[in-house]
């Protein structure tokens, strides 16, 4: 038997150490109490299934659903909107430990000169709860917490990255030396002027914290140059564990063609010295992209 045959990783590697797909979920319905004023309503009909809709409109059916869970109360919900005019991401941190929940909103194509990039909007609020009253505090927030910190994620055998949360609205990647796989990203990059790309970073609860990336920089600088295009990451990382759950979002190619990309992921953190001296740099070097 040649065990290499169950090696697929997925696309781009991200998925081997992914954990199955919670379904935990199903049956249940939400009513979520949200901070700009439009309440939302979601419905997990069954497991391919969920239905959905904002205060005042008709229920939509989205298929093809994504959850993970990040711990014992904590999951990451992604679909995207069927007949979207605009391919359209919705994506939820459910926390049933305080009641409270966060939303990505994620639309491609609003940009008329960038037509594969995305501007992810976030959202706060609360789960309402027969007999509870909603109050407009304590949310989940924006935190500067795990800025700082450089943290080596494992996604299979072949692939890792190395996020450098560096400043507040902005992170940095690279590829462990050690990996031989890591010479092909890092020769991509090369390519522009450095390697920031725009994030967000929420606290969840203690020691859970939502990050989210977009393939910004990239996107309008090289293109078609790189296989993956404008996607939007989120990644619920559970640094009691060390682990983080994820989806991406967005455009790839794949056979020579592009094709639409809407995938969980999973990985293992090492959390790193920041002064080691190969990381160093990432901290101190400057951000080309802000003034």
């Amino acid at each position: 038997m040649d065990m290499r045959q169950y090696n697929t990783y997925g696309v781009g590697g991200i998925s081997q150490y992914d954990l199955p797909q919670n379904y935990e979920l199903v049956g249940k319905t939400f009513e979520f109490v949200m901070d700009d004023g439009i309440d939302y309503t979601l419905r997990f009909l069954d497991i391919t299934s969920v239905e959905w809709n904002f205060e005042g409109e008709k229920p939509k059916i989205a298929s093809g659903w994504l959850c993970g869970k990040v711990d014992d109360t904590t999951w990451l919900v992604s679909y995207e909107l069927a007949g979207a005019g605009k391919r359209t991401n919705h994506t939820w941190v459910i926390d049933l430990e305080n009641y409270l929940v966060t939303r990505i909103l994620a639309v491609i194509g609003e940009n008329p000169k960038y037509e594969y990039l995305i501007t992810p909007r976030y959202t706060f609020g609360a789960i309402k709860r027969e007999g509870v009253e909603i109050k407009p505090y304590p949310r989940h927030g924006f935190t500067d917490d795990i800025i700082g910190n450089v943290v080596q994620w494992q996604y299979g055998s072949d692939m890792a990255t190395v996020h450098v949360y560096h400043c507040a609205d902005y992170y940095r990647i690279t590829y462990p030396p050690e990996k031989a796989a890591s010479r092909v990203f890092n020769e991509a990059l090369a390519s522009v002027p450095s390697r920031d790309e725009p994030s967000a970073y929420i606290k969840i609860k203690e020691g859970i914290y939502l990050f989210s990336l977009t393939e910004s920089n990239t996107e309008k600088l090289v293109g078609a140059a790189l296989p993956f295009r404008s996607n939007t990451m989120a990644f619920l990382q559970n640094y009691k564990r060390v682990y983080q759950i994820g989806r991406a979002f967005g455009t790839t190619e794949f056979e020579g063609k592009l094709a639409d990309l809407h995938i969980p992921f999973g990985a293992y953190g090492k959390i790193l010295d920041p002064t080691a001296e190969w990381v160093r740099p990432m901290f101190t070097d400057p951000n080309p992209y802000i003034i």
